[in-house]
């Protein structure tokens, strides 16, 4: 592992009743990173989570975490990980605080201040209720503030947010961030792309079992073929605006809603304020959207599915 890497995955391959889930993946995530994995479901970003966790053992390929072998130092590698499933299960006969307890000494952690993590992710009036009382939510924060016990050097969570509702996703979005500012280094999955856009500097999109992109997140955007949009605040003389616009030389597609909306090149999105300008059409407002991660990602999966989780 080279300097500044925190995690580092090397042809990591994993194959169920003959179909390869996972085909020979390369991962560097450096120290200190917010790196999301992406892909369609059944794409293999679980396989290759339980694989990097040691509950999958892999075909093929190494991982190594902090510098450490996984088939060498199992033991001393998790210690300093922390790790949210997809699926969260639990004790349903002991409370929340309790709960965090168990796993703080399964962790080899101290049990003092963990009232504080529960009350971070908005779950301290809940502390004494047993889980088997709570929501899909409520779980999912639990196991959320279980992750964070010890201030893990690797944070891994698959689909973090499941559950959710926008509250409780802005708790644990910033308590990501939080931890991520305290030096902790984040790989998660999600398939909400706004949410990855908001988090991650990198991104790999996972495919069939194979890596089909991986980059900054503008970078990535950068390399869509679609093109930014501009949109048109319009109080009147909509029609008549998208009539002089589709004319443009240059303008790939006008839309007509509560905005006009226009899809086309640098060059062409210039001429299109001067056209409406110059015909007396009033603006009431402009902004320019770019290219969202969600087109990058449609772009590299929509053709072709995977087929294993």
């Amino acid at each position: 592992m080279e300097a500044g890497e925190s995690l580092s995955v090397r042809g990591l391959s994993k194959a169920f009743n003959g179909l390869r889930a996972v085909d020979g993946i390369d991962l560097t995530i450096r120290k200190g990173e917010v790196y999301g994995f992406l892909g369609p479901n059944g794409a293999g970003k679980t396989t290759t989570i339980k694989m990097i966790l040691g509950l999958v053992t892999p075909d093929a390929g190494t991982v190594r975490i902090s510098g450490r072998d996984l088939s060498r130092e199992p033991h001393e590698i998790k210690r300093r990980l922390g790790y949210l499933p997809e699926r969260v299960a639990m004790y349903p006969n002991l409370t929340a605080i309790q709960t965090l307890r168990f796993y703080a000494k399964l962790k080899g952690q101290p049990t003092e201040g963990l009232d504080e993590l529960l009350a971070s992710v908005g779950m301290n009036e809940f502390a004494d209720r047993r889980v088997g009382t709570f929501s899909k939510g409520m779980v999912q924060l639990v196991g959320f503030a279980q992750s964070l016990i010890g201030r893990p050097e690797v944070l891994i969570l698959d689909e973090p947010t499941t559950g959710l509702d926008p509250n409780w996703t802005r708790q644990v979005k910033d308590r990501i961030k939080e931890a991520n500012r305290a030096g902790t280094t984040v790989f998660f999955s999600s398939h909400i792309l706004s949410e990855v856009e908001e988090l991650a500097s990198r991104v790999a999109i996972l495919n069939r079992g194979k890596v089909v992109a991986e980059d900054l997140v503008a970078a990535l955007r950068g390399r869509t073929k679609a093109r930014p949009r501009l949109h048109l605040t319009l109080h009147f003389q909509r029609e008549e605006a998208a009539a002089i616009l589709r004319a443009i030389p240059g303008v790939e597609d006008v839309t007509v809603g509560e905005e006009v909306v226009v899809t086309s090149d640098d060059q062409a999105r210039g001429q299109a304020i001067a056209a409406l300008v110059q015909a007396g059409i009033p603006l009431a407002g402009m902004r320019t959207v770019d290219p969202s991660l969600e087109s990058v990602f449609l772009e590299y999966t929509e053709s072709t599915r995977g087929a294993v989780r």
